[in-house]
C-alpha cells in the first residue's frame, strides 16, 4: 500500500519510480525543465494509450472582462496552429483510429488522446502543437463564438443542468466556483480576442503544465517525446525552473443564499436539488462521504432510491453527490418529479437525509456501499484513461499519489459512526432548494 508526496521541487532524479506494481505496471514521474511534470503509468500488455496535457487553470480563475475564456481555449485550440489547420488535427487523429477531446473544469483544462501505443509520438507531437501554437484567427473565434453560445443554449434547454448551475450558484453564492464553467451567453458575446488571447499567455506556460499517460508506453520515452515537442514549439525551458505551486487548501468562506429558489421553465416535469456547502477536495473525511452518498443516493439499492421510487413511485431518477475543489464544496440531493409532487418530494429528500444523521447505517448497509464503492473503482481503473485522469488529479490536487490497494484500504477502514457525524454535519447546515419547473418565482411549496 502506497502514499508518495509528489513534491514540487525540481531536485529529483529525471526518472522517479513512485509505485510498481505486480505484473509490471509501474508509475513514474518526473519533473522536466521549465518545470513540465509528466507522470506515466506503464500497463505492460496493453496495445493503447491514452495521454493527457494538463493545465491548472479553470473557470474560477478568470478575470474580469475574461469570463468563458477558459473554455472559449479549449474549443480554439482545436481550430488551427501555426503548423497545422483544424481539419489537419483532427485528421491526424482519425486516420489511425484515434479519439481527441477536451475538458474544461472549474479547476482545470485537460487535452487528451486514446490511440494505438505506436501512434503515442504522433499523439504527444500534436497536442504539444496545440497547447503551444494556438493563433487563435479572429474570424475562427467569431464563428467558434456561435458555437459556444449553440451549446450554452442547449444546456439551458436542459432543465436538469439548469438546476445544478442555479443550485450550485445559490450554495457558493459570491465564491468564482459558483460561476458556470462555459461562461454565459452575455460574457461570451462580450469576451474579445486580446483578452482570451492574455488568458491563454497567462496560463498556457511550462511551469503550469502537466503531462498524464497510461497504457503501453515506456517514461522514458514519453518524457524524450514531450521535451522535443516544447524546444521545437519554441517554448523556453530552464533547467531550474520549478512548477507553479499548486492551489492552497485553506477552506474558503462560503456566503451562499440558503432557502428555496425557484426557476421558472416551462417543463412537463420538475428538478429539485437540495444541499449544502460540504467538504473540500483534500479532506480527510472524503471517503466517508463517498460511503455516505453510496448508502443515500448512489444506486438503486440507495435509501433515496427505495424510499422516493420504489415505494412510493413519486420520482423516476434520484441520487445523491458530493463536489469538492481546493477551497470549497457542496453536497446534494436530486430528484425530478410531476410539478405537483414537489412538496411532497421536497419533504422527502429532507427526511431521508435527517434519518441517516439521527439512526445512522446498520453494518450491511455499510458493507455493500463499501462493496459498491471497491468495485466501481477497480473496474474503473481497467480503462487507461481512466489511470491517465487519475495521474492528473494526484499531481493536480492532492500533490500525492494513493496507490488503488490504498484507496480500497481507506474506503474498507470507514465506520458506521463516522458516516453518522458526517450525515449530522450536513443535516445540521442551512439548506439550499433549487426547484426549475413550471412556477412562479414566488412559489413557496408550503416551506
Amino acid at each position: 500500500m502506497t502514499v508518495v508526496p509528489l513534491p514540487l521541487e525540481q531536485n529529483l532524479p529525471a526518472d522517479t519510480l513512485i509505485h510498481g506494481a505486480d505484473g509490471g505496471s509501474e508509475v513514474r514521474r518526473s519533473v522536466l525543465p521549465g518545470g513540465v511534470r509528466v507522470l506515466t503509468e506503464a500497463m505492460p500488455g496493453q496495445r493503447s494509450a491514452t495521454i493527457g496535457f494538463w493545465v491548472g487553470v479553470g473557470s474560477r480563475d478568470e478575470a474580469a472582462g475574461q469570463h468563458g475564456s477558459t473554455h472559449f481555449l479549449e474549443h480554439l485550440l482545436f481550430k488551427g496552429t501555426r503548423r497545422r489547420s483544424a481539419l489537419e488535427i483532427a485528421s491526424a487523429f482519425d486516420e489511425v483510429g484515434g479519439e481527441s477531446n477536451a475538458a474544461t473544469a472549474k479547476e482545470s483544462t485537460c487535452y487528451f488522446a486514446r490511440v494505438l501505443d505506436t501512434d503515442l509520438p504522433m499523439a504527444i507531437d500534436v497536442i504539444a502543437d496545440m497547447i503551444t501554437g494556438a493563433v487563435l484567427d479572429p474570424q475562427e473565434m467569431d464563428q467558434e463564438r456561435d458555437v459556444i453560445l449553440e451549446e450554452i443554449a442547449m444546456d439551458s434547454d436542459d432543465p436538469t443542468d439548469v438546476a445544478h448551475e442555479h443550485f450550485v450558484a445559490a450554495v457558493l453564492g459570491t465564491h468564482p466556483l459558483a460561476r458556470p464553467i462555459g461562461g454565459t451567453p452575455d460574457a461570451i458575446r462580450a469576451v474579445e480576442r486580446d483578452s482570451v488571447w492574455d488568458h491563454y499567455q497567462r496560463y498556457y506556460r511550462p511551469d503550469e503544465l502537466v503531462i498524464t499517460a497510461a497504457g503501453g508506453l515506456d517514461h522514458d520515452v514519453v518524457c524524450g517525446l514531450v521535451v522535443d515537442a516544447l524546444n521545437a514549439a519554441g517554448w523556453k525551458l530552464e533547467p531550474t525552473a520549478a512548477p507553479t505551486p499548486r492551489r492552497g487548501t485553506d477552506r474558503a468562506v462560503i456566503a451562499g443564499t440558503a432557502g428555496l429558489h425557484v426557476v421558472k421553465r416551462p417543463v412537463e416535469q420538475a428538478n429539485i436539488i437540495m444541499g449544502c456547502p460540504s467538504l473540500v477536495a483534500t479532506d480527510g473525511r472524503r471517503f466517508v462521504m463517498s460511503v455516505l452518498n453510496a448508502v443515500l443516493g448512489g444506486g438503486m439499492s440507495s435509501r433515496l432510491f427505495q424510499e422516493v421510487r420504489e415505494k412510493r413511485g413519486l420520482v423516476y431518477s434520484t441520487y445523491s453527490f458530493a463536489s469538492a475543489y481546493a477551497d470549497a464544496g457542496y453536497f446534494g440531493m436530486y430528484a425530478g418529479c410531476t410539478p405537483s409532487k414537489v412538496q411532497q418530494v421536497i419533504g422527502l429528500l429532507g427526511a431521508e437525509l435527517d434519518k441517516l444523521a439521527e439512526g445512522g447505517i446498520a453494518e450491511d448497509e455499510l458493507r455493500k456501499a463499501v462493496g459498491q464503492l471497491c468495485g466501481g473503482i477497480v473496474l474503473a481503473l481497467e480503462d487507461t484513461g481512466s489511470r491517465m485522469s487519475r495521474l492528473g488529479r494526484a499531481e493536480l490536487v492532492s500533490g500525492e499519489y494513493q496507490d488503488i490497494d490504498e484507496t480500497l484500504r481507506l474506503i474498507k477502514a470507514v465506520t458506521a459512526g463516522e458516516v453518522q457525524e458526517l450525515a449530522r454535519e450536513l443535516a445540521a447546515a442551512p439548506r439550499t432548494i433549487t426547484v426549475v419547473g413550471p412556477f412562479e418565482e414566488t412559489e413557496t411549496f408550503g416551506l
